[in-house]
């Protein structure tokens, strides 16, 4: 499943896929036996019909209610991507006091920054892990950084301490922001995919959050930040559990050879009636060919390279649209508009997030990814011009906090419709089955190093050529993307993995 400006048809099942498939499996009898009844059985439902007199409704609720449960134990790593990310930012200037650091700000950033650092390690990381032990083993062996690192950082009574803690939770991060929208994608039903792809971005905006919450007794209690990392080992500890009863990917156990397993596997995820279907798809798409995993270089040859530099531009995209730069600044533009309270400013642009992304949710399914994707770029490259106006137009000056607060909330607004939720759940559809653990891996290493690169100089750049000038840069950078969206991304709403592979295919 590739993802780049590629046509958006159909593409038609091709007899010499499906027979250099049966060709690979000739060595098993079993197999091809069971290969000729499956495929008898297909073209008996595609001639009778006998598909479309299944209650599809009913089908559908009762896939849903199958999937949910294994889609929320996913959603912890969402979590914990969240609230690492968030929790240092409120207990900093706390854990800096009590570690001796507070009129250090270098080694303060470096606390901040070097989960960064881990991430951009752990997303390369998980890619690997996930092609070798599968999704369900790597969520698992995940638990073990995302756990010890917390009880580091809660325990370190100095910055070298802290420091490693902070880097094993990095990895731990990096590897949930490339694993838990794989393994969402690739056991979501078709038709609900979207949605559930798009919970990912909203969990982890649930996790930014808790750690704010979490951080509301400091002020009473400047230990407390000890607590705010002890209480992140919880659902790591939940997360492994959790995965020992949830079902491996049927995609990857196909790719393994493992075809008892997948019919196993497809039945307790979308029932009995599923099975010859979902298994036919997998045929057709080439998922159980005798091709092998992909390598790191593979990823840049000629077959590959168009579509995983779709998803390594998708990333880096995000992150030029300025998301952390506004971030980061919100609570500056606020006071300026005469509200006072971090906190306030903090609960506003959180709940635009949350807001926004739940949306978002309704919407993947409905509207469709690349159309929200510009949606999205296009009203954040309004929003970053109403923002750079309100800092440099004379004539706007009795205006610019409220203008610069209402830029602040449509930008914020506009970033979790798509631009947010969309890159995480639409690589994993259009990367091929050989390619996608690693090709994913890659992408949000691109997403790990411009986020590390952005947060490093974005106020030296602001120092030197104006808050007004760099937000103007971002919205040429968002308007850029929507040129580039249009050209270069396809459209994947309502169409299983394996008819996205053949589209891309076609294009090769």
């Amino acid at each position: 499943m590739a993802d780049a400006g590629f046509c958006c048809g159909s593409s038609p099942l091709r007899s010499s896929i499906t027979l250099g498939v049966e060709m690979a499996r000739l060595k098993s009898g079993v197999e091809g036996i069971f290969r000729s009844r499956e495929r008898a059985r297909y073209a008996k439902v595609q001639a009778t019909g006998e598909l479309e007199d299944l209650p599809s409704d009913k089908l559908q609720k009762k896939t849903s209610a199958n999937v949910l449960p294994y889609v929320g134990v996913a959603c912890l790593g969402a979590i914990l991507f969240g609230y690492h990310l968030a929790v240092v930012n409120g207990s900093l200037e706390y854990l800096a006091k009590d570690l001796g650091i507070a009129e250090n700000t270098v080694v303060q950033g470096w606390v901040v920054s070097i989960a960064l650092a881990g991430a951009t390690i752990g997303s390369f990381t998980g890619g690997a892990l996930a092609d070798k032990f599968g999704r369900t083993r790597t969520f698992q062996l995940n638990a073990i950084p995302l756990a010890i690192g917390a009880f580091i950082s809660a325990i370190a009574q100095d910055v070298r301490t802290m420091i490693i803690g902070r880097l094993l939770t990095g990895i731990g991060i990096g590897i949930s922001s490339a694993i838990v929208p794989l393994y969402i994608s690739e056991i979501s039903p078709t038709e609900i995919r979207g949605a559930l792809g798009s919970v990912n971005q909203l969990f982890i905006c649930i996790g930014i959050l808790v750690a704010l919450v979490a951080g509301l007794p400091l002020s009473g209690n400047p230990l407390w930040w000890r607590t705010m990392f002890t209480i992140a080992i919880i659902p790591s500890v939940l997360m492994a559990v959790g995965m020992a009863f949830c079902p491996e990917s049927p995609r990857w156990l196909f790719q393994q050879g493992k075809l008892s397993h997948a019919e196993t596997t497809i039945r307790k995820l979308y029932g009995k009636e599923k099975v010859a279907d979902v298994m036919y798809e997998l045929r057709s798409g080439g998922e159980g060919s005798a091709e092998p995993d992909a390598g790191w270089l593979d990823l840049f040859s000629k077959r590959y390279r168009k579509v995983v530099s779709v998803g390594a531009t998708l990333f880096l995209f995000q992150q030029l649209s300025g998301i952390n730069a506004v971030v980061y600044y919100s609570t500056s533009v606020f006071r300026s508009a005469g509200i006072a309270s971090d906190v306030a400013a903090s609960a506003l642009v959180g709940a635009s997030n949350v807001l926004g992304t739940a949306v978002a949710s309704s919407l993947m399914d409905k509207r469709g990814r690349k159309s929200l994707l510009i949606t999205s770029f296009s009203g954040m490259a309004v929003s970053m011009s109403l923002l750079s106006l309100s800092f440099s137009w004379k004539a706007l000056a009795p205006y610019s906090g409220t203008l610069a607060v209402l830029g602040t909330v449509l930008y914020v607004l506009s970033f979790s419709l798509g631009a947010g939720p969309v890159p995480a759940l639409l690589l994993p559809e259009i990367f091929a089955s050989r390619i996608r653990a690693k090709a994913v891996a890659l992408s949000f290493g691109m997403h790990w190093v411009s986020n590390f690169i952005i947060g490093l100089y974005f106020l030296s750049v602001v120092n030197k050529f104006g808050i007004n000038k760099v937000y103007l840069g971002f919205a040429v950078a968002c308007a850029l993307a929507v040129l580039y969206i249009a050209g270069n991304v396809m459209e994947t709403k309502g169409r299983s993995l394996e008819e996205i592979e053949r589209a891309l295919s076609a294009e090769v």
